[in-house]
């Protein structure tokens, strides 16, 4: 069952990268992540105030507990984890191409493998070493097909920026584990929320508003109201799929990571990106690494 649930978060996300892309084109990137944020909160606002009356009862998969600073302060951690490898992820999806982020992106099990072998004490089967074994071939020759582009990933800031993210992604996905051994999934997701649009408050106050104009001026954008609906269902999928007796955040991590099928078809036909059938063969190796964590994994 928790593979299934991490396949269906893997395909959200992947429409989550391609709204991301959409409303980021030109755009600045504090307001576009500051109105996700608010968005996000107002998905789960009616479920906090309908839980604190007790109208959705302890029973229901949708209850929100209050908690106190005991519980409250590990969300908090989650919040800032989480911002850092948005703003980082934001900004490098804005100057590069789908059909490279994606692929990067899908290497993050990778070092969620390692913590979780380090931290959870999770092993891996053969099957699944040799998916892991294939993630890191896919990034050696996404690599060379970068620089067929003019993108060199030891040099090019915004390659380090993805990067940033990815390995910040790992750290949260690993906390993930953890909170989801201590705590509902519903209590997680909703407060996560409230205190990321409270730290993105502060941001764009205190960073953005004041120095409007020097960077990239803000456009709506439609897609920006539809990021957080994907994000929020993608999440609420993959956290009660490590809830799930048994799942393996090593696992579940790169299964979502699938998602790449989605924004790359979106980069390759759509936006018309270079060095397509490069880019296609790198991206085999990830998806044939994937299929072989899911044999190893049933």
């Amino acid at each position: 069952m928790w593979v299934t649930l991490a396949f269906g978060s893997a395909l959200l996300l992947g429409l989550y990268d391609v709204l991301k892309k959409t409303a980021l084109s030109g755009n600045a990137v504090i307001p576009v992540l500051f109105l996700n944020t608010a968005l996000s909160l107002a998905i789960y606002v009616p479920f906090i105030v309908l839980s604190s009356k007790g109208i959705i009862g302890d029973g229901s998969i949708f209850h929100i507990p209050a908690g106190g600073w005991a519980e409250h302060r590990f969300v908090i951690l989650k919040s800032f984890i989480v911002l850092s490898a948005w703003m980082s992820g934001y900004s490098g999806i804005k100057h590069l191409p789908l059909t490279i982020v994606g692929p990067i992106n899908a290497t993050r099990p990778v070092m969620v493998l390692v913590g979780a072998m380090l931290i959870f004490g999770e092993r891996l089967n053969l099957w699944q070493w040799c998916g892991v074994v294939l993630a890191f071939v896919s990034i050696v020759l996404l690599s060379r097909t970068g620089k067929k582009e003019g993108i060199d990933f030891r040099r090019n800031k915004w390659i380090f920026f993805v990067a940033l993210s990815a390995v910040l992604s790992a750290v949260s996905g690993l906390y993930d584990k953890f909170l989801m051994g201590r705590f509902a999934p519903m209590f997680v997701q909703s407060w996560f929320n409230l205190y990321q649009f409270l730290i993105m408050a502060v941001v764009l106050l205190a960073l953005w508003y004041p120095n409007q104009g020097k960077g990239s001026a803000f456009t709506w954008r439609w897609a920006i109201l539809l990021i957080p609906v994907t994000l929020a269902v993608a999440d609420f999928l993959y956290f009660y799929a490590l809830s799930r007796e048994g799942s393996m955040v090593s696992i579940v991590s790169m299964i979502r990571r699938s998602s790449v099928i989605v924004s790359f078809g979106f980069g390759a036909l759509l936006l018309h990106e270079k060095n397509v059938k490069s880019k296609a063969l790198d991206l085999a190796f990830i998806l044939v690494g994937m299929v072989l964590l899911y044999i190893g994994s049933r």
